[in-house]
């Protein structure tokens, strides 16, 4: 059974549930968000704006399940890039119920398969504040080495922060 499947509209109630009762467990992780953000309608809005970029081919927008098919978290590759560079970056929550339950690691795994076999990349990148350890640790046990340190990255809970770099090559993809 997958894990991931691409988000639809019709996920923006649950996904907005989740949020409502995740926020303060996603606050050190993630940006200063409006209140919209952790609405139904704002969650539509964000779905939307993910499937359009879906639709261009430049973002693989999906939702984690757990095992009964319920929604617990999302999972996107986003800014994929074609070309010589085939590259993206891939980003991740799971709820704070399910956190350390191993649907993180599963749902990465699931989704580098994706982005190597099902679209063709070469490379998927990921980032975590320096300590978010357990990110760390859920991207070590899929494959991926810390290749950097990337100061004042992003601007996470309110202040840019440093992240340290990931990344995973696809295995036997050189080509000469």
């Amino acid at each position: 059974m997958n894990i991931t499947r691409l988000v639809t509209s019709e996920d923006a109630p649950a996904l907005a549930e989740l949020l409502h009762v995740n926020r303060e467990f996603l606050a050190p992780w993630d940006p200063i968000r409006s209140g919209d953000y952790f609405t139904a309608d704002g969650q539509h809005a964000v779905i939307e704006a993910d499937l359009q970029q879906h639709e261009q081919g430049s973002k693989l927008p999906h939702v984690i399940l757990d095992d009964s098919g319920r929604v617990i978290g999302r999972i996107n590759l986003n800014g994929i890039v074609r070309g010589p560079f085939q590259s993206c970056a891939m980003g991740y929550w799971v709820s704070a119920s399910h956190n350390g339950r191993g649907f993180a690691t599963k749902a990465v795994r699931e989704i580098v398969r994706v982005a190597f076999e099902d679209l063709g990349l070469h490379r998927v990148q990921a980032e975590t504040l320096l300590h978010n350890v357990r990110s760390q640790r859920v991207l070590e046990r899929n494959g991926f080495v810390q290749f950097g340190m990337a100061p004042e990255y992003l601007n996470i809970a309110g202040r840019w922060q440093d992240h340290a770099m990931y990344q995973v090559v696809k295995p036997s993809s050189a080509t000469g």
